[in-house]
């Protein structure tokens, strides 16, 4: 007996093959029909027997390696008698508001393009854009949706007869993969040198900048395959290149030469921060780091479709890659290009000049977003860069390296933890399952905090946070910003109805969020920065019941006006509560002791009456009488209760940071220098003041001041005495509010010690510990708080 169905199948099922594969599925059981992209997803309709139709019906067990379904409805249809075959239609025109199509992430070649480009006798060999439907870019070249060529930056490359051939052959794996193309009809890749001195360091007059067409060599040294093994040339000599990756451009240079590191930290101005490293498989990385067991969640990071930097014990790299950590960021090859630069061989030249492992760092000047032009990055990266490697496809959004922890069971870490979230992440979804059913009409805007900058929007039950921004107090970063979220709102086609920033009205993305809710017409709302991070865990592990909430940073507005940044809350949706906070202390002349951590390590000396000369006496002994007044006056000396301002005092007492140069810096140092053969640990008293429970940070300076002598163990007591203290303030809040779920979040839980130890500490005290892991534990995931929030009150209608 004939039938009819229809599917709509929701998720991330546009540009992963998906049409395709269905296709091939519905020719393989002889069903006659169609499949199109549409407004409301993917519809299929199918004719055939009740048996094969059965057997169609199991499809979702049996996906593209990419896709992903969120949603499928199932329904009869009439039957179309003179139907013959199965085929794919163009794509419904006009999508419209409330649609549930998903772009994929961009994402890593497939075996079977490796095997391709590795090919001589196939005409992709070495070729730096090979893709098909199971791999290759997607969110960074796409203008709009539906995700059809023409809305792609690929729109330009007109494919030649064999790659339409494969374009419309159901039996190939190109069968309509919007990116397809080959040497003779698709990008194509050149390298040009910079009007760069290296021998001098001083700049030479730039010669004009002109896009190379039709394979011409104005201005290029070479292009194509030889590009690239001049490119490793240069590398091998000790330049510093700029190469155009996939979401923008990457500085780069021979990791294992110590006098080119050193030259790209001068130039980037960047002289501790750690450089991340990419190496050519899972047998180099082993060589390279700690990268754990066959199976182990490092090596599968490594190699997953996302590519993200994962962070794992350095063991034979230069220290001067991360001078202030045992660890390393280290990645596999992202893109056919960054495979070219570890496959000599597959260029035409040999395997020998493979470099070991290159360093692979964001290419943006100091502080600004990733250049993302040819044109942009020879004008503002021709100082940093000897040579570039361009290529004539466009980069329509910029996305970052995704960077994370591996989960490491042994040392107490069952999950991978999130620091940055973009590239082979970005733009897929949070399902929010406490929001089921509300409509897509719902939309939230959330615009973040200010550094790691992100914001979100949601979508009835999904939320979709951006890719990793960067400093919202950069301008040229908020205009980046701002062309994301242009970018996302069409791509999503959704209007807002509920805007929510942060509690700090001179935030800029506050006062973005002012303007866009201003614009709009439609309701503000403004979360506090501690509240919106426990709300962000929550939102990740589909909580919608109280919690206990522990949020350790660095800083954030408090609703009294203070700065807090050390906070134990009740979260209810709706609504929440601070039931303690650190004790507080002085920042004298307030963002100069973020930057200068001995200022604030002195005002606690001074607050607590300590003797003696400390470590950062000599320095700065000269400004010591006049800082202290001010401190005991209360003049420019904000009082602050933040968690991570306590690490960098305590990093100070040891003489190991002063000054930083990077965020996190002096936590980062007080981590590494830890003797793991202490056993004992700083008590951590707790005190009532007023309605708040109080953790006394001054009785924990003090202990660590009287052993400042032995960094080693004064770092180790002090990390397991805040692991400790924590888990019996949770307790007691826990014991008063009964709620026994304990939502950890803030930056601070980015020290891998804590995260680790903590959690067995409130298991032990009868808690459940709730931890980050897809998102980021600091600001990067504040935005997904705020937006968790704005739904829920949307489902409460009290706005």
């Amino acid at each position: 007996m004939q039938k009819r169905q229809v599917y709509i199948v929701c998720g991330q099922v546009q540009g992963v093959g998906f049409r395709p594969f269905i296709y091939r599925e519905a020719e393989r059981l002889g069903l006659t029909g169609n499949v199109r992209n549409t407004p409301e997803g993917v519809r299929i309709e199918v004719q055939g027997s009740e048996e094969s139709l059965a057997d169609f019906s199991e499809f979702a067990s049996r996906l593209p390696p990419l896709a992903r379904i969120s949603s499928l409805k199932i329904s009869g249809a009439p039957l179309a008698a003179s139907e013959k075959e199965f085929c794919i239609l163009h794509s419904s025109e006009g999508m419209h508001k409330g649609h549930a199509v998903l772009v994929s992430p961009d994402v890593a070649p497939c075996p079977r393009c490796l095997e391709d480009m590795a090919d001589p006798s196939d005409r992709r060999f070495g070729y730096a854009f090979t893709n098909c439907t199971d791999c290759g870019p997607r969110y960074t070249i796409t203008r709009s949706i539906p995700y059809d060529r023409p809305v792609t930056s690929m729109a330009c490359f007109r494919m030649c007869g064999s790659c339409m051939k494969e374009y419309h052959d159901p039996g190939s794996r190109r069968f309509h993969a919007q990116p397809n193309a080959c040497p003779d009809c698709g990008p194509m890749l050149w390298l040009q040198r910079a009007g760069h001195d290296s021998k001098t360091g001083g700049m030479q007059q730039s010669p004009p900048f002109r896009r190379l067409l039709n394979h011409g060599a104005d201005e290029a040294e070479a292009s194509g395959k030889a590009a690239v093994l001049l490119l490793l040339e240069e590398l091998r000599r000790g330049s510093i290149a700029a190469i155009k990756g996939l979401g923008g451009f990457h500085l780069v240079c021979d990791a294992f030469n110590e006098k080119a590191i050193a030259l790209l930290r001068e130039r980037k101005r960047r002289p501790h921060k750690p450089l991340a490293v990419m190496t050519a498989s899972l047998e180099s990385a082993a060589g390279l780091a700690d990268i754990g067991n066959d199976g182990g969640s490092a090596r599968r990071l490594l190699e997953s479709p996302a590519r993200p930097i994962v962070i794992c014990p350095r063991l034979n790299l230069p220290d001067i890659l991360a001078p202030d950590t045992a660890d390393i960021g280290l990645m596999l090859p992202s893109t056919p290009l960054h495979y070219l630069l570890s496959h000599p061989e597959w260029c035409g030249g040999s395997a020998k000049e493979a470099p070991r492992a290159l360093v692979m760092t964001s290419g943006n000047p100091h502080g600004a977003p990733l250049c993302l032009g040819n044109r942009e990055a020879f004008k503002r990266l021709s100082g940093m860069a000897d040579v570039f490697l361009f290529h004539d496809r466009d980069i329509l959004v910029r996305v970052d390296d995704s960077v994370l922890f591996p989960a490491r069971p042994e040392h107490g870490m069952a999950m991978p933890l999130t620091v940055r979230r973009a590239r082979g992440y970005t733009p897929s979804p949070l399902r929010l399952a406490a929001l089921e059913g509300l409509g897509a009409d719902s939309s939230v805007f959330a615009a973040g905090a200010e550094l790691k900058s992100t914001f979100c929007l949601t979508r009835g039950a999904e939320a979709f946070l951006s890719q990793h921004i960067g400093d919202a107090g950069n301008a040229e970063c908020m205009d980046f910003y701002r062309g994301t979220l242009r970018h996302m709102l069409s791509l999503l086609e959704v209007n807002p109805c509920l805007a929510v920033r942060d509690l700090h009205p001179d935030y800029p993305s506050s006062l973005l969020a002012e303007e866009f809710a201003m614009q709009r017409g439609i309701a503000l709302e403004a979360l506090q920065h501690h509240a919106a991070h426990i709300c962000a865990v929550m939102a990740e592990h589909g909580m919608a019941h109280p919690v206990i909430g522990l949020a350790m940073d660095g800083s954030g507005l408090g609703d009294d006006g203070t700065v807090w940044g050390g906070e134990l809350l009740l979260v209810r949706p709706g609504s929440w509560k601070r039931l303690g906070r650190l004790a507080p202390f002085p920042l004298p002349g307030g963002e100069a002791a973020i930057r200068s951590p001995w200022r604030t390590a002195d005002a606690l000396w001074t607050i607590s009456g300590l003797q003696g000369e400390p470590a950062w006496a000599q320095a700065h002994g000269d400004m010591l009488p006049m800082l202290r007044q001010a401190v005991l006056r209360g003049v420019n000396c904000p009082m602050t209760s933040s968690c991570g301002r306590l690490f960098d005092a305590v990093a100070a007492l040891g003489g190991l940071c002063h000054d930083i140069t990077y965020e996190g810096q002096a936590a980062i140092r007080l981590e590494q220098i830890q003797d793991k053969r202490e056993e004992n640990a700083y008590a951590m008293p707790l005190n009532r003041a007023g309605n708040l429970l109080e953790a006394d940070t001054l009785s924990l300076f003090c202990q660590a001041a009287a052993d400042s002598s032995k960094p080693g163990v004064m770092a180790r007591r002090f990390h397991r005495g805040l692991a400790l203290g924590l888990a019996s303030w949770a307790r007691a809040a826990a014991d008063e509010e009964g709620v026994t779920d304990v939502v950890l979040a803030g930056g601070v839980f980015n020290n891998r010690t804590l995260l680790a130890e903590l959690p067995v500490e409130l298991r032990r005290l009868g808690l459940r510990p709730i931890m980050p892991s897809a998102f980021p534990a600091g600001d990067g995931a504040i935005a997904l708080g705020q937006a968790y929030w704005g739904s829920l009150l949307l489902t409460q209608k009290s706005i």
